[in-house]
């Protein structure tokens, strides 16, 4: 990995300062910057790329695993690539993630929406359930509560941190240094890099498509991490058939 990079280095700053900053001063940046749901009314077009240099307030670990990784895998991609090139690749992945995140998550909130409609609710009922979290117990004949919980939670979600950008570049190290060996901190054994990304990105594809979690709790937009790792496999399989060279 060696020294580290300009852009890799302002870049930890930045979200390391963005990370102190709502404790010092009285101010809400951490809901101002989120990623919200387009149609929730604390939605402003800026989260689109703010979420990724806020992380989450109750868990320094978040901050720490995000922060080491661009250090860890984004170095050696801005050596190869130089700053430009790295920093038009970090933000693609990034915003491409914020873009997957909101789809996957609107797609769940119209199906279910589209549930509610038919049995009659009108759109002042929904939109006290989205709300309020309020509703006619009656409904519960037609629409589960855990679907109920899943339109809920899609309408209020926030998204914060820069996973998914990091997601891009773990994928482009794989593609740049396919037998490095990496592991795991709870599962010490060292993969090539080849077949340990994809099984870290096959491992947010299942969490996501079922709901399921393991230890890492049900905040974790693992849309945003598939997002962030299909937009960074896009971008390196076309400069790789490009032979797209170093923009410093």
């Amino acid at each position: 990995m060696g020294r580290i990079t300009e852009a890799v280095k302002h870049l930890i700053i930045l979200n390391i300062v963005l990370y102190i900053a709502p404790k010092l001063v009285g101010f809400d940046l951490q809901n101002m910057f989120a990623l919200h749901f387009p149609l929730n009314p604390q939605f402003r077009f800026w989260q689109i790329l703010t979420h990724m240099f806020m992380h989450s307030q109750h868990t320094f670990l978040h901050i720490l695993f995000n922060m080491y990784a661009l250090w860890a895998f984004g170095t050696p991609l801005e050596q190869m690539w130089g700053r430009n090139k790295f920093l038009f690749f970090y933000f693609s992945a990034g915003l491409g993630a914020a873009a997957i995140y909101t789809f996957a998550n609107y797609y769940q909130y119209h199906s279910i929406y589209e549930d509610l409609t038919s049995i009659g609710l009108s759109s002042s009922d929904i939109h006290n359930l989205l709300t309020n979290g309020q509703y006619d117990s009656r409904i519960l004949e037609h629409i589960s509560q855990g679907e109920l919980t899943k339109i809920y939670s899609a309408y209020n979600s926030s998204a914060v941190g820069a996973s998914g950008a990091i997601y891009g570049v773990l994928v482009a190290f794989g593609f740049a240094f396919p037998n490095a060996k990496l592991a795991l901190i709870f599962f010490p054994v060292p993969i090539a890099a080849k077949y340990f990304i994809p099984l870290i990105i096959l491992g947010d594809l299942f969490f996501g498509l079922t709901g399921y979690s393991i230890g890492s709790g049900p905040n974790v937009a693992h849309w945003a991490h598939i997002g962030g790792a299909l937009i960074g496999f896009l971008i390196v399989w076309y400069w790789k058939q490009h032979q797209f060279k170093r923009w410093d």
